[in-house]
């Protein structure tokens, strides 16, 4: 039997993950640490309570049966956070859409929105899922420039008439995965008139938004003024809150949009085990009292891992929050090759910077998921490496 994947298939390529990770346990094999750098998975604990809640709904038999949806308690939830946190208003039962897991949202949601040939305005580099949502959807994706000039701040005065005019959906992460670029509500603002003057959909991808290391507070893209005339906010709480292995998080904002979303998702899914969406509703009622303590871990720790990168000669983008730290090396070779010779040399795994897109060539992502003194004998192992181009 000959077995032939489809034609789309050949837009997903193998992710280089499980490849970093091969070669981390190779090393550790040969007797050497390992310092992992390179998934974004929260290394601090859930919150006692959220553990607590969980635990509890789980040992009930009655928690065990098809949700469907988010429950009303799960999306008054996340009212209630939105209001608290960023002063917005969202009407639970019309603005907000559980999905599972960031990803799944992030890849799904230009299904509802876009048709084949149409274009979608994104990054390079950005988070991978970006461009598999758009590739399933079959539409085409164009790059806003991301760089210093800018504060790599997407720039939307750069896209050109045409590719505007047909645009049809634009996705925004920011602080970023990979480059942690920090939003204003006046970079918000230019980007709600962009959209309003060429009809275009706006997604901002918040997953980061409560690794703020300066200011009162998250920046909220639907806290801008005409936000949810043009758009949306999808938000996991798999970083802010350790949940990721959880797989619960929600899109907020137009209700219009919401209810193609709701059609969508009413074909794909049977919902959250409940026992999950409660312990989410604890964590989002306590989010002051958990984040807190968060902040205060990774603020130390992108201070000892920026300024460590920097001293060292390596060119870190500026930012205020995130859960990573974006690099150039001061190295003439290929990041991909760096990167394996980063764990055979000194036992310290990145993420070469291509696999966000060709203009992170150059450039390693290095998460900040190991405590501030694993980060520090990092910074000693990388003042060691002898690179070799082959």
């Amino acid at each position: 039997m000959i077995i032939q994947p489809s034609k789309k298939m050949s837009l997903f390529t193998k992710a280089i993950f499980g490849d970093l990770k091969n070669a981390a346990k190779q090393q550790q094999l040969l007797g050497k640490s390992i310092i992992d750098l390179s998934l974004g998975s929260p290394d601090l604990p859930p919150h006692a309570k959220i553990r607590e809640q969980l635990a509890t709904k789980a040992s009930q038999a009655s928690s065990y049966g098809y949700t469907l949806t988010g429950t009303q308690r799960f999306y008054e939830a996340v009212s209630r956070y939105y209001k608290r946190r960023n002063h917005v208003d969202l009407d639970p039962a019309s603005e907000i859409i559980q999905t599972i897991g960031s990803q799944e949202g992030l890849v799904h949601l230009p299904i509802a929105f876009c048709d084949p040939g149409d274009i979608v305005l994104s990054t390079n580099p950005a988070y991978v899922a970006y461009d598999a949502g758009i590739h399933l959807a079959g539409a085409t994706p164009y790059y806003m420039p991301q760089t210093a000039d800018n504060n790599y701040l997407p720039d939307v005065d750069a896209v050109p008439e045409d590719i505007a005019q047909k645009a049809k959906l634009m996705i925004l992460n920011l602080p970023g995965n990979p480059v942690p670029a920090m939003p204003s509500i006046a970079y918000f603002e230019k980007v709600i008139a962009f959209a309003k003057k060429y009809n275009i959909i706006v997604l901002h991808d918040a997953a980061y938004s409560e690794f703020y290391f300066t200011g009162d507070g998250p920046i909220s893209f639907l806290a801008a003024p005409g936000a949810k005339e043009v758009g949306l906010e999808i938000n996991s709480l798999s970083k802010s809150f350790s949940l990721a292995g959880t797989r619960i998080a929600y899109i907020a904002g137009n209700a219009e949009m919401i209810a193609i979303l709701k059609q969508l998702k009413s074909n794909l899914d049977f919902g959250i085990f409940e026992a999950i969406q409660e312990a989410a509703i604890v964590a989002l009622d306590h989010a002051e009292e958990i984040t807190a303590n968060l902040r205060k871990v990774f603020a130390e720790r992108h201070h000892t891992l920026m300024n460590g990168l920097v001293d060292l000669g390596w060119e870190v983008a500026p930012s205020n929050g995130g859960m990573f730290v974006w690099a150039r090396y001061p190295y003439d070779m290929d990041c991909t090759e760096l990167a394996f010779q980063l764990i055979e040399q000194i036992g310290i795994v990145t993420v070469p910077g291509t696999i966000f897109g060709t203009a992170g060539q150059g450039y390693l992502r290095l998460a900040l998921v190991q405590p501030n003194e694993v980060l520090k004998e990092a910074i000693q192992r990388l003042a060691q490496i002898h690179v070799t181009s082959s």
